[in-house]
């Protein structure tokens, strides 16, 4: 005959005794918060190093439209190609892959108040790089230098709050406006 089965009570069950445990609560708790934790370092890691781009863009396009401001680009009948070299050499770090990201457009404009029309790479609201145009113009003319920088995101949901091309990359735009000096 089978004796009925009984707990012993001096020895609780599995799922007690886990319930009760606690040497193993602080790994479980950082498992917890470790992908948020470090998500939301990597985007502030990234955050900083876009800033850091943006900044050399803005440099590089300055240092570049000097060259158009004052003759110098029109004086040695300096090609597109050869502007985007003497933008990327001023990249620093990010000139490897500069070519390949960076987009230039200077143009020759009626005024400042209303420079777009249907020739511009921004006229329908979204980057058409087929558009641009390099005319560094002549004495006293207005110019409009425009770089437009594409850089990839790798943050998930970082890229999901910047990129608007839905490729999750980050278009980084300068623009600078100046009338050529007299040079001639």
């Amino acid at each position: 005959m089978a004796r009925p089965c009984r707990r012993d009570r001096g020895h609780p069950s599995f799922a007690r005794r886990l319930l009760r445990a606690r040497e193993g609560s602080t790994a479980v708790e950082f498992a917890f918060v470790a992908l948020p934790f470090f998500m939301l370092l990597f985007a502030i890691l990234e955050i900083g190093l876009i800033l850091v781009l943006d900044a050399l863009v803005e440099t590089a396009v300055t240092d570049t439209g000097r060259l158009v401001r004052t003759g110098q680009a029109q004086m040695q009948a300096v090609t597109e190609e050869e502007m985007m070299e003497k933008f990327c050499a001023q990249m620093s770090v990010f000139s490897g892959d500069c070519s390949s990201r960076a987009f230039m457009d200077v143009r020759v404009v009626n005024g400042f108040s209303n420079p777009l029309d249907e020739t511009d790479p921004m006229f329908t609201g979204v980057f058409n790089s087929g558009l641009t145009e390099f005319q560094p113009g002549k004495p006293g003319d207005r110019i409009m230098v425009r770089v437009w920088y594409e850089h990839p995101i790798v943050t998930p949901f970082l890229a999901q709050a910047l990129s608007r091309s839905g490729a999750g990359k980050v278009m980084l735009t300068t623009t600078m406006a100046f009338q050529n000096e007299p040079y001639q």
